[in-house]
């Protein structure tokens, strides 16, 4: 990222923009032009992670990468399960924190990196991933939208990656991780990340579903297989 790149990022953080809301199933999602605008599309990844929260281990549910809190609220507002919500951006967290407040959903946001989030010793029963996933190289194409907020870095699953491997400590045997990724050839990245996780004497993974909401995105179920 360029020097006048990262001094507009600080400005546009320290400046308060106007406000706006938007609908996010039953939820008002309070957001500005400094966090990623909620997208109609991703509340799929909240009612399919609601799904599958039925079958999961008690326990909160895990959001990463969660911007103003959108995905992981609606989840948390249809499951009853408390949430720990983690987003590097002072700005989306303190959107999370008043977004929480207002759904009446009991929420820990951590503003934190990903890998600096979580406890060693904390576990949890359902995963919700929300990566940044636009290559570098187009980020340009998308010029209404923050650059941290959609730099994937150069494939796109630079924080993919490093949000897999957290849920991937955390995660009790059982649950699931839901993530949102931008297209199949990401879904592969990650099978093959999954493939290669397979070969030592650690749990399996693996994708055991995944549904198309192309040209918006795609979102994948990710389980440890059991038995092993």
């Amino acid at each position: 990222m360029s020097e006048s790149s990262v001094g507009y990022l600080g400005a546009m953080t320290a400046v308060e923009l106007p406000t706006q809301v938007a609908e996010f199933g039953d939820l008002q999602i309070q957001w500005d032009a400094r966090v990623l605008r909620p997208r109609w599309w991703t509340t799929a990844q909240s009612y399919w992670a609601a799904d599958l929260a039925a079958s999961c281990p008690e326990g909160p549910i895990l959001e990463l990468c969660c911007g103003a809190g959108q995905i992981g609220l609606l989840t948390a507002s249809l499951t009853g399960r408390p949430l720990i919500q983690v987003d590097r951006d002072p700005v989306a967290a303190a959107y999370a924190r008043r977004n929480a407040a207002a759904a009446g959903v009991l929420s820990d946001v951590r503003e934190a990196p990903l890998g600096l989030a979580m406890g060693e010793d904390e576990r949890v029963g359902l995963v919700i991933l929300d990566p940044p996933w636009v290559p570098t190289a187009r980020v340009q194409e998308f010029p209404e939208d923050p650059i941290e907020a959609i730099d994937g870095g150069n494939d796109g699953t630079d924080q993919l990656v490093l949000g897999l491997g957290v849920a991937m400590r955390h995660l009790d045997p059982g649950g699931h991780i839901v993530a949102q990724v931008g297209d199949y050839d990401q879904v592969t990245i990650v099978e093959a990340l999954l493939a290669g996780l397979g070969g030592g004497a650690g749990p399996r993974w693996t994708i055991a579903e995944t549904r198309d909401y192309t040209p918006e995105g795609v979102l994948v179920d990710i389980v440890q297989e059991l038995g092993r």
